[in-house]
């Protein structure tokens, strides 16, 4: 198995309330994107890294890696107008070949553990598309047309993860399909051929920093875990 990587990384942090894109802000000494890319190095070795970054961004980038004296041998690619387009833009740096293995991570999710990630990439190379997820602990409620709600069981949902993992021929022949309002994520995209997706255990920890109260807690998480 050869591992790739694609961290997408195109968020302005709009949320987070601050001029700096929520990637780049410093937690435990480090900004978030550089704790996500270790995550992968440390799980996996010799996995190939890209990063998907606006064009805009990607000077900056470089000059964080030297201001923080962070060797990433990632390869670059450009984001495009949505989430479908950035991966597609990432995935023309993979190569086509027997296999050859490509999970497509959150750039804001550093927590992804080393255990999630193996458990993907092993389970995709049995010939799977595969999607970390994690049980739903809060009580569920559905909003219907006319304003009134009504309980959902939650053991039927789960909260989907990153990376989802798959076999760099089946996501190729994916994503050349065209770009649909329903693909909220590589799976859904992957669903579309009629491929069946493989749910496979995730870690609570892999959360998407969105707001500062994550913020907050990755800063605690980082400090209390020494990462």
């Amino acid at each position: 198995m050869t591992a790739y990587a694609i961290i997408v990384a195109g968020g302005k942090g709009l949320r987070m309330g601050g001029d700096i894109p929520k990637q780049f802000v410093p937690i435990g000494g480090k900004p978030v994107l550089m704790h996500t890319i270790d995550a992968f190095r440390k799980a996996i070795d010799g996995i190939q890294i890209i990063l998907v970054l606006p064009f805009e961004q990607q000077d900056y980038w470089q000059i964080l890696c030297k201001e923080y004296k962070f060797t990433s041998p990632a390869l670059i690619a450009t984001g495009g107008e949505t989430r479908f387009h950035s991966v597609k833009n990432g995935l023309a740096l993979v190569p086509k070949t027997d296999g050859v293995i490509v999970g497509i991570h959150d750039g804001v999710r550093p927590f992804v553990s080393a255990e999630t990630i193996q458990r993907c990439y092993s389970t995709a190379s049995e010939r799977k598309a595969v999607v970390p997820v994690v049980p739903v602990v809060e009580t569920l409620r559905q909003v219907l047309p006319d304003g009134s709600s009504t309980t959902k069981p939650r053991d039927a949902y789960r909260l989907v993860q990153t990376p989802q993992t798959f076999p760099v021929d089946m996501l190729y022949e994916a994503y050349q399909q065209p770009y649909s309002e329903a693909f909220t994520d590589d799976a859904s995209v992957v669903e579309a051929l009629g491929e069946k997706i493989t749910l496979i255990e995730g870690n609570r920890e892999n959360i998407k920093l969105t707001t500062p109260s994550d913020l907050r807690f990755a800063e605690f998480t980082v400090i209390n875990h020494d990462l």
